[in-house]
């Protein structure tokens, strides 16, 4: 039983205002992806991915309701149009489930070491473990309809070795292969570019502001030039380079999602990359590997900005809960 004298921290507020606005988000998604999708199999994966959202967006209304902190404000139907033809293909609904639910256990882990309060502790390894099981199940699904590629294969070693010169942590001139660590963290930023790609794609299409038509299109120049780094890096290890599944975009011209959800999506999936580029970062244990995640990130940063200055001038950028301002409050 929760204290309710125990008043919720900073970390613990900034996690669920985060999650509400992504779950919230995600439930619009899934939305328009169940109205469309035909496939028999995918189907109920989708209605797995929408009722966990769901639910989650209610749990931490229901925290804030009680805490008497306001609700974000989130989408509604009215950041729909359904009755827009589809603009991508059923496949692609389950590459998003399987996308944003491995993104979801990476950072709600980040969120669950930050909370000590039980109610919240017990919402967030929940979430966790649901989340795990959705990516468990549509890993499996996308196995099984062969548009998943796993990350490359190595020979097993032979003994445990360990690194007898400083030539190790070179990337430049002569320098070691790389490493399992390195070559998984390769892989799933290719795949993650992946997604993304055929995301810009498809928005670019029927998106008719110029401003957030351009700011999609940088978007996918970036995604593109670390797909094509970190492939040359693949091939040159004689580990071939990843190629894109059969999930496709139609030609459909007419927006299913408004503006303001498109924009709102992007600042989401930079803040994301944002971490896991550093993860990569934090891994590369090969100079050159080093030098092209600090650009890269450097890169997506400067990206966020621009997508943050966006909402900010549309009037779409909600503040997270502020502490006061002290100084002010002292003067006379």
């Amino acid at each position: 039983m929760v204290e309710r004298s125990i008043r919720l921290s900073s970390a613990e507020i900034a996690g669920l205002w985060e999650t509400y606005l992504q779950e919230n988000l995600a439930v619009c998604l899934i939305t328009y992806f169940m109205h469309h999708n035909k496939d028999g199999e995918i189907k109920p994966l989708l209605q797995d991915a929408f009722d966990l959202s769901t639910k989650h967006v209610e749990q931490i209304t229901s925290i804030f309701n009680a805490e008497g902190i306001p609700i974000p404000d989130g989408f509604t139907g009215e950041d729909l149009d359904l009755t827009a033809p589809p603009l991508f293909y059923d496949m692609f609904g389950l590459s998003f489930v399987y996308s944003m639910s491995r993104m979801s256990m990476i950072n709600t882990g980040f969120l669950t070491a930050n909370v000590a309060r039980k109610d919240i502790m017990d919402f967030l390894v929940t979430m966790i473990r649901n989340t795990s099981e959705l990516y468990r199940d549509s890993t499996n699904l996308m196995l099984s309809k062969g548009i998943y590629d796993r990350p490359p294969m190595i020979p097993y070693p032979d003994d445990v070795e360990y690194a007898k010169k400083l030539s190790y942590i070179s990337g430049f001139g002569k320098k070691r292969s790389i490493n399992v660590a390195e070559i998984s963290e390769i892989f799933f930023n290719i795949e993650r570019n992946f997604f993304s790609v055929l995301l810009c794609m498809g928005l670019m299409q029927v998106v008719k502001d110029k401003e957030i038509h351009q700011y999609i299109a940088d978007g996918k120049k970036i995604s593109e030039k670390q797909i094509n780094t970190f492939n040359d890096i693949l091939e040159r290890e004689q580990l071939l380079g990843i190629v894109t599944t059969s999930v496709n975009v139609t030609t459909s011209t007419v927006s299913p999602f408004s503006d303001r959800l498109i924009v709102t999506l992007f600042n989401s999936l930079n803040g994301i990359d944002v971490t896991l580029i550093g993860h990569a970062l934090s891994l590369a244990m090969r100079s050159d590997l080093a030098a092209y995640y600090q650009k890269y990130i450097i890169e997506v940063l400067a990206y966020s900005a621009k997508g943050v200055k966006l909402m900010v001038e549309r009037g779409w950028a909600q503040m997270p809960p502020q502490a006061p301002d002290r100084r002010k409050h002292e003067k006379l």
